[in-house]
């Protein structure tokens, strides 16, 4: 074959066709995320999904395990299949997976959290309930009384930031944080163990903030969450590690041990 035409040839890649099972799964996941099929609706059952997909039972199945695992589908008693909305943790879980592989730095979560968490406190000034209000000031009392608690503060902590994102009435943003907050989490008890102040400090910040949102306070509540997310910062270095530190695998599986699979 002359050169040119090899050339030629070595630009195109073979084609491959997806497996039965991926297709399957795509088909029933372009119904749901269209709209045509709505959360808590009957697809039918396995044997009802061979007949009209035309394939086996088994590529049906696995095209269900997919489904059943990003959370669009859920079984019923018996053998009804009813689409689902995915769980929250579910998400979060698997961004929080992939940022651990792509080996982002502690200094990256910061920053993302610096910003998540500003953009929280401020929608939260604005759109928060007198519900949201009270939960959060139960949240400050009980952080309070767990001051010698490391472990129970850094559970508090996040709850905190939690209903931070709630109050804020935006669910986009409570998505895009909560993969970050799990990674963060595991290095929050680390500070409180190492930091004789960083308990108080953040009780003061929680505290200052609570009064921010009663008072409708955009600037306070600004000023003070810019200021608990840089104590995070300055309290990690103090534990005697770099900001520059990759985000570990191990620090992923505490989350599992200390939340569940989610």
């Amino acid at each position: 074959m002359p050169r040119a035409e090899a050339a030629t040839a070595e630009k195109f890649e073979r084609i491959s066709t997806a497996p039965a099972y991926q297709l399957v799964a795509e088909a029933i996941e372009r119904e749901i995320v269209t709209g045509r099929i709505r959360p808590g609706e009957h697809i039918g059952t396995e044997a009802d999904l061979v007949k009209q997909f035309g394939v086996n039972r088994s590529t049906v199945r696995e095209g269900i395990r997919c489904l059943e695992q990003s959370g669009l589908l859920r079984r019923e008693s018996g053998r009804k299949l009813v689409a689902s909305l995915p769980r929250q943790g579910k998400l979060a879980t698997r961004m929080s997976r992939a940022l651990v592989l792509h080996q982002v730095t502690f200094r990256e979560l910061y920053e993302a959290i610096d910003m998540l968490e500003r953009s929280a406190i401020e929608l939260a000034v604005v759109h928060r309930t007198e519900d949201d209000l009270a939960a959060i000031a139960d949240n400050v009392a009980r952080t309070e009384d767990a001051l010698d608690d490391p472990s129970r503060l850094a559970e508090l902590d996040t709850e905190f930031h939690t209903l931070i994102a709630q109050a804020a009435g935006n669910r986009v943003l409570q998505l895009a944080r909560e993969p970050a907050s799990l990674l963060i989490y595991p290095a929050t008890q680390p500070i409180f163990e190492a930091v004789p102040e960083a308990g108080p400090r953040l009780l003061a910040a929680h505290a200052h903030l609570l009064a921010a949102l009663h008072s409708r306070d955009a600037d306070a509540a600004r000023t003070w969450m810019r200021r608990h997310v840089a104590d995070f910062g300055k309290g990690f270095v103090r534990t005697g590690r770099s900001l520059e530190t990759p985000v570990e695998a191990i620090a992923f599986e505490s989350i599992f041990q200390t939340r569940g699979s989610l």
